[in-house]
């Protein structure tokens, strides 16, 4: 009797909540599994996908939007042997639960600290909210593969953002795995889209496209690649997160910065009735 073949997994990218492969039939082996590698084309799809996902989840109440990252948490916690089985340590998987439920707790919060009533000369109300800056791409960081990931990707949506995540080449597993959990849940389709494969491939053709509104390099280590896509994002004007090296301790606080660089600001002013 022949030796039997395994079937090797193929991990697919996720675009508008589901699991296209490459329109360039590429992919790449991690791990004895078949990963997808994205294109510029792939790119481009699933900034049509964040795009259109904007209006209802940018449109829907920061208490619901705490709800469905809190769902996401719970499907993680279901989920944590297979991430360990992935090779992700334990308490780094925990970890990644624990900032699920951080910051969907700061979803209804975070407009009563960052926003608020303004005092001015004459009778008049003067209100600032915070709104979300729309589509932002996000360079992922290699390492920590599952927390570093939940840190970039939970303080864009939270706020109201939908976002184009280039995962780490070196560990895609975890990104497509977390792809799966966001599936499973509550979120919305197009509001997380993942893709994996090169970053010197996808990160500048998000960084050049002009219906992305911000983009997040954490996860660029090469510095000419860095200034690179920066160049890029001065084109059209696109806010830009790079924040230093050392900033990158993602098991202490994380604070809010990531959330309040990628809002915009909202001021009304109202005449005070009689």
């Amino acid at each position: 009797m022949s030796e039997r073949v395994a079937v090797r997994k193929t991990y697919k990218l996720f675009i508008g909540g589901k699991f296209p492969r490459s329109e360039s039939g590429r992919s790449y082996l991690v791990q004895d599994s078949n990963v997808s590698l994205a294109s510029r084309k792939d790119a481009r799809d699933a900034v049509v996908a964040a795009r259109a996902a904007v209006k209802g989840w940018a449109g829907a109440t920061a208490y619901n939007r705490g709800q469905i990252l809190y769902r996401v948490a719970e499907m993680l916690e279901g989920r944590r042997k297979q991430f360990v089985a992935l090779g992700v340590p334990a308490d780094e998987v925990d970890a990644a639960i624990d900032r699920w439920v951080w910051y969907a707790g700061w979803s209804d919060k975070l407009p009563q600290v960052y926003g608020g009533a303004n005092p001015v000369a004459g009778p008049y109300f003067n209100l600032s909210a915070p709104e979300p800056t729309g589509v932002v791409a996000v360079v992922a960081p290699e390492s920590p593969a599952l927390l570093g990931l939940v840190s970039v990707i939970a303080p864009a949506i939270v706020t109201g953002n939908t976002v184009v995540v280039a995962a780490s080449p070196a560990a895609p597993l975890a990104a497509v795995t977390l792809a799966e959990v966001l599936a499973t849940s509550d979120l919305p389709g197009g509001v997380v889209n993942i893709l994996t494969g090169r970053i010197t491939e996808t990160a500048p053709t998000l960084a050049a496209h002009m219906d992305v509104s911000a983009i997040d390099l954490t996860g660029v280590a090469d510095a000419e690649l860095a200034v690179e896509l920066e160049v890029k994002a001065a084109e059209n004007l696109k806010r830009v997160l790079r924040p230093a090296p050392a900033d990158h301790d993602w098991h202490t606080d994380p604070g809010l910065t990531r959330m309040t660089t990628l809002l915009e600001t909202k001021t009304v002013w109202h005449p005070k009735g009689v």
